[in-house]
């Protein structure tokens, strides 16, 4: 997995805080607050009064802002997502294309072996014939085509596991990423479960 990003930190931040939870109970407050500060009847029960809103209108913009930070970075991880989930689509179809072209390299190899087979016998068969020198020069022309056929057919072979090994990394990522979405999917549920637990029963 990558570094942590400073988004995903304050995200955590603020979903330990809150995000908002508590407003009606503070509009409530500053409510009351303003009755009693209408009916005061000195004026350090004013001020007083008159400091206790403004710390409440304080606390409710402090929240607003935490609420609206929360909304813009789950927009900004939604994207992202939504870009991981084409770049990983764009992988497996690129995935797609190389394995098959493996397996046409797999059935040109395996003509190679063929043809290999069919030279053995050939020159096995032109042994029985009396020694030529154009007969030998044709042995070490053929010896040296065996030799390169043999060399594409171990490439052949390197390149099918590399690309088998490619394409098990890229079903590990996709079940990563599968696995985080369910995760913040179950986080985002249980922060809604908080919030109407608290909205039916707030504390006084």
């Amino acid at each position: 997995m990558g570094a942590v990003t400073d988004d995903e930190v304050i995200r955590k931040r603020l979903l330990i805080d809150g995000d908002g939870a508590g407003d009606d109970r503070r509009i409530n407050l500053l409510v009351k607050s303003f009755i009693k500060w209408c009916n005061s009847g000195s004026q350090e029960e004013g001020y007083s009064q008159y400091q206790r809103m403004l710390s409440t209108l304080s606390q409710c913009e402090f929240s607003m802002g935490k609420t609206l930070l929360v909304y813009d970075m789950n927009l900004r991880e939604m994207e992202n997502y939504e870009k991981i989930y084409k770049e990983i689509e764009c992988s497996i179809a690129g995935a797609h294309e190389k394995i098959a072209e493996c397996k046409k390299q797999i059935l040109q190899a395996k003509r190679i072996r063929k043809n290999r087979q069919e030279y053995d016998a050939l020159a096995k068969v032109i042994q029985h014939h009396p020694d030529r020198h154009e007969t030998l020069k044709e042995l070490e022309a053929l010896g040296k085509e065996l030799e390169h056929l043999s060399h594409i057919k171990e490439s052949v072979e390197d390149k099918l596991e590399l690309r088998r090994k490619q394409f098990h990394v890229l079903l590990s990522t996709i079940h990563e990423l599968q696995q985080t979405l369910e995760n913040d999917e179950k986080l985002s549920e249980v922060e809604e479960a908080q919030e109407t637990s608290m909205e039916v029963d707030p504390k006084p």
